[in-house]
């Protein structure tokens, strides 16, 4: 299982690549491994400032579908928009090409809740 060093992640299973003050954000390749083939991406809060833990969208498998929450409050600025034709992108690539939104940071602290890789890693395997 794939769980770069280099992010921070959430106990509900996103990641965060922060770049300046926007935070890049995603489902690990443990959660699409548990998910299954994504199917569909709904992701209509772009523009929107959401608080950290808020709802931002839904992903949809053949399996499930499950809630996509914020891991820091800030505005949607961006969803990638690839996702909408090509949703497979969330199994291919979680870290890369699969990435869901893009948003402006509006309290940096709040990254200091998120774990780290090692972190991470113990609560999944645990």
């Amino acid at each position: 299982m794939n769980i770069p060093a280099d992010l921070k992640y959430t106990q509900d299973h996103e990641w965060v690549r922060v770049e300046g003050d926007v935070a890049v954000v995603g489902v690990t390749d443990f959660a699409q491994g548990e998910l299954g083939d994504v199917v569909f991406v709904e992701i209509e809060t772009e523009g929107e400032t959401l608080d950290k833990g808020e709802t931002f969208g839904t992903v949809e498998a053949v399996k499930t579908v499950s809630d996509l929450f914020m891991p820091v409050g800030g505005e949607v600025a961006e969803f990638n928009e690839d996702l909408a034709d090509d949703p497979e992108l969330v199994n291919k690539d979680p870290y890369g090409k699969g990435w869901m939104i893009k948003v402006n940071i509006a309290d940096a602290s709040e990254l200091d809740d998120l774990m780290d890789a090692d972190a991470y890693k113990a609560m999944i395997e645990a």
